[in-house]
């Protein structure tokens, strides 16, 4: 629990989540819809086609204005376990362990240059006082105006959610492994 202004407060309370819905996940202020768009390398792409595809997002854009959109790695960073092994690796007095701490550091060099072309892209709606056959409504419609502008589109589960968020806060790549509720884990384990 982090404590702000005298009081104890879950991530979640600090972040307003309250729970996922049959559609996406329930803040303090609105549903939240989350959509997998699969990218374009658009390197490969002729000015013309890169062109198009900006249109296409103008479009998607217009014709949804409370369309969000958020970029991330599609895995974890490896930054902080790399300082640390260098760290680690000028502390060592041990030649052969200095030795199977650069291989160790060599070998997330190589992970993360394999993975630094790998982002996801995920579409966010904000849906503020709509019922839930509304928002089911509104999820079709989204979905639709997004492939309707020649973007592969997937409307993500609670899974794909919560491994999405999990990266996006850094604390986790597996985040299906997850609690859905904020420390419940420990409360399930210590009874």
């Amino acid at each position: 629990m982090l404590q702000l202004f005298g009081k104890k407060k879950s991530v979640q309370e600090l972040l307003g989540i309250k729970t996922f819905t049959n559609y996406g996940l329930a803040t303090d202020k609105c549903e939240l819809l989350f959509y997998q768009v699969s990218p374009t390398n658009i390197s490969v792409l002729s000015k013309d086609a890169i062109t198009t595809k900006i249109r296409q997002l103008m479009l998607a854009l217009s014709a949804k204005p409370n369309l969000e959109f958020v970029c991330t790695d599609a895995s974890e960073c490896f930054d902080n376990n790399k300082v640390y092994l260098a760290e680690r690796i000028d502390e060592e007095p041990n030649p052969l362990i200095r030795s199977l701490l650069a291989k160790d550091h060599e070998f997330l060099d190589n992970i993360q240059l394999e993975m630094a072309t790998a982002r996801q892209f995920a579409f966010v709606v904000r849906c503020r006082n709509m019922k839930p056959e509304q928002v089911f409504a509104e999820m079709n419609r989204v979905e639709k105006t997004i492939s309707d502008q020649g973007f592969d589109v997937k409307r993500m589960s609670k899974e794909d959610i919560k491994r999405f968020l999990a990266i996006y806060f850094d604390a986790s790549f597996t985040g299906d492994q997850m609690p859905d509720v904020d420390g419940a884990q420990w409360f399930t384990n210590s009874s």
